[in-house]
């Protein structure tokens, strides 16, 4: 049967590498440049699958650490993967748990996690059970899922390291890379698998895991390990090492980036689709974005009194039923005596807010306008 998954590029600019495109999969088409909220628990905070479809998400992130352990895989396999448990119809892509991992790897011989060749052995942050990963069962968990979108189990190293471990880890991550597409030929046939670059801030790491990795039969590739503690130019810098070395013609995913402009930067590179925790997160902290950019961020706090008596909506031309609906007053005020509403207003508020500079990105690539946006935006370039 031939697979459901492609991808087509559908125009490019001409000064930068920034490119549209469609991801096709067996759940829907995937609009890229695309953000990909997460939803760690199979659920994005607080919203429903009513409130992304009103948002426009075309897909989000489940993250297969957490559903493993909780409510376990037994459970979603019974009930026909993650579509059918969560009644999501659109597109999903699973990570490898390799991040999650390895998050609780703060240092190098800790006693929390065990890196061995086969695999990694860690403990339940829920009830300290002991359990062991590989290559192998990442890919069956993701399997079972159900997820369009599958990644490859990878070593994601934590930052700042070393030179040396970073080589041993992405050397480990390609070994691992190979037992993944081995484990995934036993995959439902609409489903990809991306490999993952990794290889830490070093250029000649990352230049040899990108071409190791394109060089692989992936539908698709991940870049990892720049989410961890760098800075932004380093960021910056591991785009420009990696992406000349991978192919046009598969899909490019960045792995937990998506601040305003951070998006500017990784689209210009010719990344097709990112995902981060930063529009609900920040929601839930009491933080919405704005198009005002104020101290540095593209933020207002409604925790702070100065809204107490505010009649104006968070963002004056927004859309969002929120905006249309609520004064600033109002969710100053949920914030304030912690009501639950909150949580869902702002979050609900900030990826519409992040959905439509997306669609505003696309559209200035296919007039050939992308940098005179991201002018508007960042100022001078």
């Amino acid at each position: 049967m031939e697979r459901k998954f492609n991808f087509k590029i559908t125009a490019r600019d001409k000064k930068t590498q920034a490119r549209i495109g469609i991801i096709y999969t067996a759940h829907g088409k995937i609009k890229t440049p695309a953000f990909v909220p997460v939803g760690t628990q199979a659920s994005v905070k607080s919203l429903d699958n009513r409130d992304l479809a009103e948002i426009g998400s075309q897909l989000f992130f489940a993250n297969t650490y957490h559903l493993y352990l909780r409510p376990g895989i037994e459970a979603i396999k019974r009930l026909g993967g993650l579509h059918s448990f969560t009644g999501w119809t659109k597109p999903l892509i699973s990570d490898s748990a390799g991040f999650q991992v390895f998050s609780l790897n703060k240092k190098e011989n800790t006693s929390l996690v065990k890196i061995k060749e086969d695999g990694v052995s860690f403990r339940s942050h829920l009830d300290g059970s002991s359990h062991f990963f590989t290559p192998e069962k990442s890919i069956k968990v993701q399997i079972i899922l159900g997820a369009d979108i599958m990644i490859a189990f990878d070593e994601c190293t934590f930052y700042p390291a070393s030179h040396e471990y970073s080589l041993l880890a992405m050397e480990r991550t390609h070994r691992w890379a190979v037992r993944s597409l081995k484990e995934a030929e036993k995959r439902h046939d609409v489903q990809a698998l991306y490999g993952v670059v990794q290889g830490g801030v070093y250029k000649d790491l990352r230049q040899n895991s990108a071409e190791y990795i394109n060089g692989l039969p992936f539908e698709g590739t991940a870049i990892g390990g720049v989410s961890v503690g760098e800075s932004k130019k380093e960021m910056v810098k591991v785009l420009d090492w990696t992406i000349p070395k991978l192919s046009p013609e598969k899909p490019r995913h960045l792995l937990g980036v998506g601040e305003i402009s951070d998006i500017f930067e990784l689209v210009q590179r010719g990344i097709d689709s990112f995902d981060c925790v930063m529009p609900t997160r920040l929601g839930r902290m009491g933080f919405c974005l704005t198009k005002i950019k104020k101290d540095g961020e593209f933020l207002i706090d409604l925790n702070k009194s100065a809204f107490a008596f505010d009649e104006k909506p968070i963002e004056k031309d927004c859309k969002c039923f929120v905006c249309k609906s609520y004064c600033r007053a109002y969710l100053h005020h949920l914030f304030r005596t912690r009501e639950l509403l909150a949580y869902r207003l702002a979050s609900y508020h900030n990826l519409w807010f992040i959905e439509r500079l997306v669609d505003n990105i696309r559209e200035a690539i296919d007039r050939g306008e992308f940098l005179n946006l991201k002018k508007q935006w960042l100022g001078s370039l």
